[in-house]
């Protein structure tokens, strides 16, 4: 019986190992080709967005449920039963609404939000009776358009 000459000792086929080293090379040049040599400019740096610093307060005595807009801008913070006097600074994305919204318990009494952008005092809204609801909103100003991105536009 004769053998293949390819073939070694072990029964290794020495021209199918030769065909698969090869194409497993090839692959990785073209996978390194495309990695190392895109056309592609970098991506610019993210650049942070303009934000305002947004003081939202409660006053009053006991407890109440609080939702404000945080720092994402499009999802609200809730806090609920929170001890009042309660008071969270916050950055807020420049052209977003700033809100905060309260709602006494069963309990009542009264409690009132205030709302103050960069320090400067906004609105203030009062609460009261069971489940007395208030809110205390302001729109913050658009971000300014740099010359750089007008000249793009």
């Amino acid at each position: 019986m004769k053998i293949a000459e390819s073939r070694d000792d072990r029964g290794i086929n020495r021209k199918g190992v030769a065909v698969a080293a090869a194409s497993l090379l090839a692959c990785g040049g073209f996978v390194a080709y495309g990695v190392l040599s895109s056309d592609d400019a970098p991506a610019a740096p993210r650049q942070a967005a303009p934000v305002a610093s947004v003081t939202y307060a409660v006053l009053g005595e006991g407890t109440a449920d609080i939702s404000y807009r945080g720092p994402s801008g499009a999802k609200a913070t809730v806090v609920t039963n929170a001890r009042l006097p309660w008071k969270k600074t916050v950055s807020v994305p420049l052209g977003a609404s700033s809100i905060v919204n309260v709602t006494l318990g069963e309990k009542g009494g009264t409690a009132s939000c205030t709302l103050a952008v960069r320090g400067k005092h906004i609105q203030r809204a009062t609460a009261t009776g069971a489940f007395g609801r208030t809110t205390c909103s302001s729109e913050l100003p658009a971000p300014a358009v740099s010359a750089a991105s007008e000249e793009a536009a």
